[in-house]
């Protein structure tokens, strides 16, 4: 019997709707395909002759805005409470973002790209030096600043306004300052069913275009048929792997995996740098560089309407509807393995090393492949033009080891579809649970499963190019709530600035000390190391005994203050009718004890750990990080409104 607590952590608005529409349009696809196909593709070529423009205009906009947040004073705020610290180290957080964000791309495209733009530049004759500045410039421009900045600005919105301001980590949070409470109702149910839907498509027919290549560098090794039944079989192996994963945890399987690709990534392009053209390679990656960034505004807002306007809709504004379509579930993802990160921090994260590391890849692998058509007559462009899943394949049988470094390749696109599968479903799952990552296990198979059903489906129906156009297209009403978002981000990082310069005012020397020996009591409150009990003590006596002094008092100023006491710390809330509340909050916290402590013995607590406790204020924006134990009641209460007087002279900057 299915008992209440299993659908517990389920939002059941957005899983019922979300799983009628993908049902539907499955339905739709494979009941009527070629309508499908063709209904899709008139809204692709509307969107590409019509709305060109508005697509260049919002990542421009988007790539500005990411320079200008990290750059600025707003770097400096936390993507969680002031005293978060992240949960993943550098590496780790590196190679996972970078799995999911980008990893498959590169693999599918890094030889094919290049050598499609080579052939048949937007401007240069094909074949010669300008259009190989022209492909890799071109190539540059596609994957580089301009995709990330959009997985960047949407991750950071949801990691802002989750870790920040305690709102679910889910799309709907990012229109709280413009809908405000309404995001908790339809009005946010509806934006999420939309990610939902938008995850699904785009993970599986990318897990269905995925299989070709799967299937074509084992038909390299093996000899196997390359067909849609063959590719069936293999999009089932992946997801039986990423489902074993995504049960494992975000902290299990998805960061080991992420963590092994990477190092096969590094593995790859280290071998092919080393092998090809070593000296070459480097100074291609420098010059191509150059290249980008000197032509990066005129290209940014290039929309050939003097030259090949069908060249933009066919690859431009195709790459800014796909990023743009992933953004949702990529940023969502991003945005769950980034807390405690500030935004400066999290922008050179997630914008500038994975560019610069796509950018080499490119180069690495693009430049190669290039010189092996231009200077050793090979056949690779043609093969290339027939079939980019194989070109991966082909241009490694041009190498030493070469069946090594097929195998390889091979483990890579298997397992960074594995992480896209696993961590799409269990952006999904988020989305369906308000947010939480804390899910039943069926949650987390369900939507994996469900990955592989649409893909296997419209694979045999032949309905996944319709569905890749309809993911795209869905790119454009996204666009719209990003930019509003985006406006909304600025609008609530002013505040920060307002409380940052509130905190900064001085409202005069605060008083710790009421008499003449109150020092001692000072130095020694410095030089000791209290334990959990002494702590507790401090917070229900004297801590609890000011708080209540300073309630007495504003109650006689008709103000509304609440005293919360918690497990671990004792709060004040001065709440202020529309404007913002004042919170004071005393946290029991424990530390190592330092090597040259007095009194070791005084300072165990009973763990026999050597450990000890601080009295932390927090604030509303979170740890202050300076200790108040042992100060009498009256510093308590004269600190308590210090902080009171710059909260009142923040509200002011805000009225």
């Amino acid at each position: 019997m299915i008992s209440a607590s299993t659908f517990r952590h389920l939002n059941l608005n957005v899983f019922i709707v979300a799983t009628i529409s993908i049902t539907a349009l499955v339905l739709f696809t494979l009941l009527a395909p070629q309508f499908a196909e063709s209904f899709f593709d008139t809204l692709q070529s509307e969107i590409v002759s019509s709305g060109s423009w508005f697509y260049v205009l919002t990542v421009a906009v988007i790539l500005v805005t990411t320079l200008y947040l990290g750059l600025s004073q707003y770097g400096e705020v936390k993507l969680g409470p002031d005293h978060a610290q992240p949960d993943y180290n550098l590496a780790t957080w590196l190679s996972m973002l970078f799995a999911a964000g980008m990893g498959i791309g590169l693999m599918f495209f890094g030889v094919a790209e290049p050598l499609m733009h080579f052939m048949a530049p937007p401007t240069a004759e094909p074949g010669g030096i300008e259009a190989v500045k022209e492909a890799m410039k071109m190539t540059f421009f596609h994957w580089g600043l301009h995709a990330w900045a959009i997985y960047a600005i949407v991750a950071l919105i949801l990691a802002y306004f989750s870790f920040r301001n305690n709102l679910p980590l889910t799309l709907r949070s990012a229109l709280y300052p413009i809908i405000g409470d309404r995001v908790r109702g339809w009005a946010g149910h509806w934006v999420d069913i939309f990610a939902v839907v938008s995850t699904i498509f785009g993970v599986a027919t990318s897990l269905g275009f995925g299989a070709a290549q799967i299937n074509a560098g084992l038909a390299y090794l093996t000899g196997i048929e390359v067909n849609t039944s063959n590719q069936i079989l293999l999009m089932i192996a992946v997801i039986a792997v990423a489902t074993v994963s995504v049960v494992s945890g975000l902290d299990k399987g998805i960061k080991i995996l992420s963590q092994t690709n990477m190092m096969m990534a590094v593995a790859l392009l280290l071998f092919i740098l080393i092998l090809g053209p070593t000296v070459f390679l480097l100074q291609a990656y420098l010059q191509n560089t150059g290249d980008y960034l000197s032509d990066l505004v005129r290209n940014t807002f290039n929309l050939f309407a003097y030259q090949k306007k069908d060249w933009i809709g066919g690859w431009t504004i195709f790459y800014w509807g796909w990023w743009l379509a992933w953004a949702p579930f990529v940023g969502i993802f991003i945005a769950r393995i980034s807390k405690g990160r500030t935004i400066r921090e999290f922008i050179l994260g997630v914008m500038f090393i994975p560019t610069a590391f796509t950018l080499f890849w490119m180069t690495v692998f693009g430049n190669t492949a290039i010189d092996l058509v231009q200077n050793f007559d090979s056949n690779l462009g043609a093969l290339v033009n027939e079939d980019t899943s194989v070109a991966l394949f082909v241009f490694l049988e041009s190498f030493p080891f070469s069946d090594v470094l097929v195998v390889l390749a091979l483990l890579m696109v298997v397992v960074f579809f594995v992480t896209s599968c696993d961590s799409g479903a269990m952006v999904v799952d988020m989305l369906c649970s308000d947010g939480n990552n804390n899910t039943p296990v069926w949650q987390r198979i369900y939507w994996a499963l469900a990955v592989g059903v649409v893909a296997i489906v419209l694979l045999f129906a032949g309905g996944l190019s319709a569905l890749q156009t309809m993911t795209i297209a869905t790119a454009l009403p996204f666009s719209i709530v990003l930019l509003l978002a985006i406006a909304g981000l600025i609008k609530s990082l002013r505040i920060e600035r307002h409380k940052r310069e509130s905190l900064a005012f001085s409202s005069g020397p605060l008083v710790t000390c009421t008499n003449k020996e109150g020092w001692r009591e000072r130095l020694e409150s410095i030089v000791t190391y209290p334990n959990k009990k002494t702590v507790e003590q401090f917070l229900d006596n004297v801590v609890n005994e000011a708080f209540e002094s300073v309630r007495t008092e504003l109650l006689q100023y008709q103000l509304e203050v609440e005293i919360v006491r918690k497990t671990k710390a004792i709060e004040m809330i001065v709440k202020h009718g529309e404007e913002i509340e004042f919170v004071y909050g005393v946290y029991r916290r424990k530390h190592e004890q330092p090597d040259y402590a007095a009194n070791e013995a005084e300072s165990l607590d009973n763990d026999h750990e050597q450990s000890y406790y601080r009295a932390e204020v927090h604030l509303r924006e979170g740890g202050q990080d300076y200790d108040i134990m042992g100060w009498s009641t009256t510093a308590v209460i004269n600190d308590i409104i210090d902080q009171y007087h710059k909260h009142q002279h923040f509200l002011h900057l805000m009225r």
